[in-house]
């Protein structure tokens, strides 16, 4: 039988790759052992952005949160933080509740990652749509329900803002917003300290095209479901799903 030295000598090239690097592929993280996320259908699902409660005083945890929509008759059934915040937790940019506009859109400039451009608005309609644009983009409207701005964006028209670094030794816990091709809004969060190239990288790997970064190092989530359950923190707006104890 003839045998073709040339091809055992492939074959064996291809063995020894394999085996080499099967140990480092099965050390690779996978997107769920990394991200903790939750995925919204605005048609099907009350989402709503949340800062005080009836008597005005800022929420500030997530226990807070839930612990006054349970007394309304509401169970929470995911809730993180969504957006940057000044010293006295209010609304470092624009915020819509309701329709109604709390604070304005903030187009200054500055330091840290809220005035890294393009940053963005995240936003619901009331005809049941989740958008995101860049803020400059950005265009009020009666039918906005709901907004929080934030910065930066992660992944602009499909592709990772441009001033992230791959390898970047700037690590944090990080949360923000995606809009995935289904027009469905994907909350994520990392379980470990990421840099913000590997952040967005995940929205884009989603088929994100737009996905903005809502805050870092104080980020948390509650998804019971998901059996990730947060309920501290200290902080500003919250965005929520909810639905009836009754």
């Amino acid at each position: 039988m003839y045998v073709n030295k040339k091809n055992i000598i492939l074959c064996s090239l291809w063995v020894t790759l394999l085996v080499t690097h099967l140990p480092l592929l099965a050390q690779q993280p996978s997107g769920d052992s990394v991200f903790i996320s939750y995925q919204v259908n605005l048609k099907k699902q009350e989402l709503k952005l949340y800062w005080k409660d009836d008597k005005g005083q800022t929420f500030n945890s997530l226990q807070n949160l839930a612990n006054w929509l349970g007394g309304k008759g509401q169970k929470l059934v995911f809730a993180m933080n969504a957006g940057m915040y000044k010293t006295d937790y209010a609304p470092l940019g624009l915020f819509i509740q309701e329709q109604k506009t709390v604070t304005p859109l903030n187009t200054k400039t500055g330091d840290g990652n809220f005035y890294l451009k393009p940053n963005g608005v995240f936003y619901t309609t009331t005809d049941s749509k989740a958008v995101i644009c860049k803020t400059e983009n950005f265009i009020n409207s009666s039918k906005i329900k709901y907004a929080t701005q934030s910065g930066p964006m992660l992944v602009i028209d499909g592709q990772i803002h441009p001033e992230f670094k791959q390898g970047s030794a700037n690590l944090n816990i990080r949360n923000g917003v995606g809009i995935l091709p289904n027009n469905e809004a994907v909350f994520a969060m990392s379980k470990t300290a990421v840099n913000l190239y590997d952040f967005a990288s995940y929205f884009k790997a989603l088929g994100c095209r737009n996905a903005l970064y809502l805050d870092g190092f104080v980020s948390r989530t509650y998804l019971p479901e998901k059996n990730w359950v947060q309920t501290d923190g200290d902080f500003g707006v919250m965005v929520g799903v909810t639905t009836s104890l009754r």
